[in-house]
Parts: C-alpha cells; sequence; structure tokens
C-alpha cells in the first residue's frame, strides 16, 4: 500500500502483472510471497523496515522455516528523521538475523544495491536487503569486488585500526578514515556487507593485524550487526575488548533530521573519528 513511498510507480507502470498492492497488511504480503516462491516465482517483498514487524509470525512461519527464496527489501532501514521513532527502521537487523536460513545483507553504496539484489534473486534461501530513506552514494574505486556469500570488501588498508561499516554509513567510515589519516592514523575501512553470515576472515584479520575494530551500523546495538561481530570473535578466541561498537542505542530515538541525529548519536564522520580516536589512545596507553 506505499507504492509511492517505496518509489514503486514505475515498477507498477512497465510491469502490472508483476506488481501487486496488497494493502496495509503486511502479514498477508509476506504470507502470499511465500506461496508464490512455494509456486516456483522469485517474489520480491516490498516494505518499510518498521512496518516488517507485523509480519514477524508469517517471516518464521511462511518463509524462513520452509526456506523459500523471498527477498525481502527494507526501505527506510535506519532514521527516517521527521517521522520519528514509529518510522525509525532501526530492529531489522536484529530481528531477521535470528531466523535460520536468513541472508541478512546491507549495500554500502549504490553499486552495491544493484549487485546486492541481483545476487539476491539468484540465491537459493530467503534474503533480507536494507536501505535507509537518503540518496545512495557511490564509493569511487577502479574495482568493486563481487558479492559473495558471507565476504566484505575491503575498500581502504591500514594498520593502526580497522572500521567496520554494515551499510550506508561506509561514506562515514571512509570519511572518518581520510580524517584520521591527516593525524597520522592509518585506518582500515571494510564494507561488511553480510551482517549474516559475518565474513570470519575480515573479523580475524582486523583484530590480528590492526590496533582495534570499529563495527558501524544503522541500527540497533543489542542483537545487531556488531553483536554478531563480537559473537563471531568470541567463537574465534579473540580479545573482544579491542571492538567498539557504534550504532543506535536502546532507545527509541526521537524525530530529527537525519544528518542531526547521526551526528548527535555518533554515527556521523566526526563520530566515528572520536571512537576512533579514543581505541588508538587506550591502544598506546597499554603498550
Amino acid at each position: 500500500a506505499m507504492c509511492q513511498g517505496n518509489k514503486l510507480e514505475q515498477i507498477r507502470a512497465d510491469f502490472p502483472e508483476r506488481f501487486f498492492d496488497t494493502g496495509i497488511c503486511e502479514s498477508h504480503a509476506v504470507a502470499f510471497a511465500g506461496g508464490q516462491a512455494k509456486a516456483g516465482l522469485r517474489p520480491i517483498v516490498d516494505i518499510y523496515s518498521t512496518f516488517l514487524q507485523r509480519s514477524y509470525d508469517q517471516i518464521f512461519q511462511e518463509v524462513a522455516l520452509q526456506n523459500l527464496p523471498v527477498v525481502f527489501t527494507m526501505d527506510r532501514a535506519g532514521l527516517t528523521g521527521p517521522d520519528g521513532p514509529t518510522h525509525h527502521g532501526a530492529f531489522d537487523i536484529a530481528y531477521m538475523r535470528c531466523f535460520p536460513n536468513m541472508v541478512v545483507m546491507a549495500p554500502g553504496d549504490a553499486w552495491d544495491a544493484r549487485a546486492m539484489l541481483d545476487w539476491a534473486l539468484k540465491h537459493s534461501s530467503p534474503v533480507s536487503l536494507r536501505y535507509p530513506k537518503a540518496n545512495a552514494s557511490d564509493i569511487a574505486l577502479e574495482a568493486r569486488q563481487p558479492i559473495e556469500l558471507g565476504r566484505a570488501e575491503t575498500i581502504r588498508a591500514g594498520r593502526d585500526g580497522t572500521i567496520l561499516a554494515f551499510g550506508t554509513l561506509l561514506s562515514d567510515a571512509l570519511s572518518a578514515a581520510q580524517k584520521l589519516a591527516a593525524e597520522g592514523l592509518d585506518i582500515a575501512v571494510v564494507n561488511a556487507r553480510f551482517a549474516k553470515p559475518v565474513d570470519r576472515e575480515a573479523v580475524e584479520r582486523a583484530l590480528r593485524e590492526t590496533g582495534f575494530l570499529v563495527t558501524v551500523e544503522e541500527g540497533c546495538l543489542p542483537g545487531g550487526f556488531g553483536s554478531a561481530v563480537l559473537e563471531t570473535a568470541c567463537e574465534l578466541g579473540l580479545d573482544t575488548s579491542r571492538i567498539r561498537r557504534l550504532g543506535l542505542p536502546d532507545r527509541f530515538i526521537e524525530h530529527g533530521e537525519r544528518g542531526e541525529l547521526l551526528a548527535e548519536l555518533g554515527l556521523d564522520a566526526t563520530g566515528i573519528a572520536a571512537a576512533c580516536r579514543e581505541l588508538a589512545a587506550c591502544r598506546e596507553l597499554a603498550s
């Protein structure tokens, strides 16, 4: 029922026989998609992140439990600005990654978004793909690493620390690393791409070869991407004291422009750089 909000009007016009508006009934939309997948189709369920929560039982029973190839594209994932706490897409990383069979992804930029959707439509299990209420940035690289299940992409090498960014805050992470480079800190930036499965090699490399690891996400900290990284580090027997998680705190976030809220929560380039400086200083004191 949110064709205009989801920017799907052109899709509806070009493919009317393949476009289904179920009304404001998210639970039916997901069950309907499960039936389509069972019949051999490859449905895309496009719903605001915050409202997909209304179909939680159907995600479990009708899709994940049956391991059906439904692609969930979640609009307005992260902070939605003036729409406020009812619309902030804060919880989808946490509530999707707990399901067996579910792959949880987030594009770091526009290139990723296109490549991830193509990849998701060929994958044999359900996929969660989130994107924010914001214009997509383009990370300037000579070559991009293809999308591979559970593989992160190194954007910038570094020896003093690593920023592991999940989703659209990748550009802020890169800006933070550039700020820190001018101060003499050499920080790696990695595009996580997957919150499930997490790239275990990327986590191990960051903690063994650099001084610290900062995770960045525009989602809730409890149960989110940073938690997945901590779990992975623990399973690998690595020192988790050198990990700092940046994300949405355990409270409902008020109204405000997205940029202002990111700055207030320490999730813009300035805030990410500050967290890295603090960890670098602690590292120097410890040595």
